[in-house]
């Protein structure tokens, strides 16, 4: 019966249980052994009434503080069972270099992405994932020279994780830039079914969320860029549900648009998740699938998220703004928050490609790292045997090995996702830009690198 009344959250009804029960537990015995004892003494009716009032109040009064005094060890419980978690999840072992996983559903999402579900092909558990990380894998496709490596965002969240889910957009060829047809992403959506192998790296990258923050959570994406924004809302809407999400995504219309029913059934039940679609280019049947006809802007964004976090006594300056999409819808919002007067330090933003129109495309840094004029620089790739003379114009350190016939391992040649990383045995390199992917101590990024001293010795 205790145990029962623990656990009535309103305190006032908890005081009633408690008093009721405690009064009942005294005054019937009492009266029994009373009446029992001296049954013509006419004073023990007024012994019982009073003892009755009395436990009444102890067992009120209990009522109303058993619950703060069983908050702290709950609290504490609490804690002990977030710990625990921690723990399981850290003895799923992080693997190392590339792991098989088997393609277990393949979904259509839109007319232009697919999502791919993939578990490891071993049966072993797989760790957990920052939202926001994305997976690396590697294909071995048919009349290429080498395996194709790619980064593509995890848009999916559970915990523990049961699969990893991959949301790849096909890719055509752009009339404007210097890049041929999706290779790997038409690859996937042609040839990967149900039942394929994948080799694919654990989870990293930088562009991740605090769940745990209480500042709202603007998620802007356009696109595919959507990906890694739903890995967020399914977070905080699992773990801090009275965090307060605006999730604005661009899309050309309806048939593009992906993920809206998924988007729409998290909205059901979280009250805090505030959703705003925008199409480009919406069709006829497409009146009651968005919100706003256009882009995505921070226009957009004054007139239908600012008064809503201003309501909420939030200033629009303490909300916290991530951004995933192509370059220069990103490249705008990011100028537009900055002259609102948005910090650079509350803006986060992903992008797997860093390749500009071809009017756009800048020349080469002649002056970068060591070797200016004529001066040589040795660069020693140790595993392969070979020693080489590096100039500027030679670009980096991946297109010098690969113009030598080397070829390591690589996807985003942007310092983002960190699959061209390996380890430096002697010298140092300087990066044009600092990376955004993590470096192991003792490593570095060819991609995005040039020799800082006069010899460089890798161990590729």
């Amino acid at each position: 019966m205790l145990e029962d009344i623990k656990q009535i959250s309103n305190p006032f009804l908890r005081a009633i249980a408690a008093g009721f029960f405690l009064s009942s537990l005294v005054t019937i015995p009492l009266t029994a052994i009373l009446f029992f004892v001296n049954p013509k003494n006419e004073d023990w009716q007024k012994y019982i009434v009073w003892a009755s009032l009395a436990s009444a109040g102890i067992g009120a009064g209990t009522g109303l503080i058993v619950k703060s005094e069983l908050s702290q060890p709950q609290t504490k419980e609490s804690s002990e069972q977030e710990s625990v978690v921690t723990k399981i999840e850290s003895e799923v072992i992080v693997w190392q270099d590339w792991r098989e996983f088997k393609v277990n559903r393949k979904v259509k999402e839109s007319d232009g992405i697919t999502s791919f579900y993939l578990i490891p092909n071993d049966g072993e558990s797989i760790p957990n994932f920052i939202p926001g990380q994305f997976l690396t894998i590697k294909l071995d496709i048919p009349d290429q020279s080498k395996p194709a490596i790619r980064t593509y965002s995890l848009s999916d969240y559970s915990q523990p994780p049961k699969y990893y889910r991959l949301s790849i957009k096909r890719e055509p060829a752009p009339s404007d830039m210097i890049v041929p047809p999706g290779i790997a992403s038409n690859f996937m959506h042609d040839h990967i079914q149900e039942g394929s192998i994948i080799l694919a790296k654990p989870p990293t990258g930088k562009f991740i969320i605090d769940v745990n923050s209480s500042n709202p959570a603007i998620l802007i994406s356009n696109g595919v860029g959507i990906t890694p924004m739903i890995s967020m809302v399914k977070a905080i809407s699992l773990l801090n549900p009275s965090r307060h999400i605006w999730f604005l995504h661009g899309a050309r219309d309806g048939s593009s648009h992906a993920f809206r029913e998924e988007i729409g059934a998290i909205a059901a039940i979280n009250p805090n998740l505030h959703v705003i679609y925008c199409y480009s280019q919406p069709k006829e049947n497409d009146l009651d699938r968005y919100h706003h006809k256009g882009y995505v802007d921070v226009a957009l964004i004054k007139e239908m998220v600012a008064p809503e976090i201003m309501e909420k006594l939030y200033g629009s300056t303490q909300a916290e703004y991530y951004l995933c999409g192509s370059p220069s819808f990103m490249d705008s919002l990011r100028d537009g928050l900055r002259e609102w007067g948005v910090p650079d330090s509350k803006v986060l933003f992903e992008s797997f490609t860093k390749i500009l129109p071809k009017q756009e495309q800048p020349l080469r840094d002649m002056n970068s790292g060591k070797g200016k004029g004529s001066d040589p620089v040795e660069v020693v790739f140790n595993k392969s045997g070979k020693t080489l003379n590096w100039h500027p114009d030679d670009g980096s350190i991946l297109e010098l090995a690969e113009a030598n016939d080397i070829y390591p391992d690589y996807s985003c040649r942007a310092g983002i996702c960190g699959t061209c990383m390996c380890g430096i045995i002697e010298g140092e390199v300087i990066y044009k830009e600092p990376p955004t992917a993590f470096i192991d101590e003792g490593s570095v990024l060819i991609c995005v690198s040039t020799p800082k001293t006069s010899r460089v010795v890798l161990d590729i």
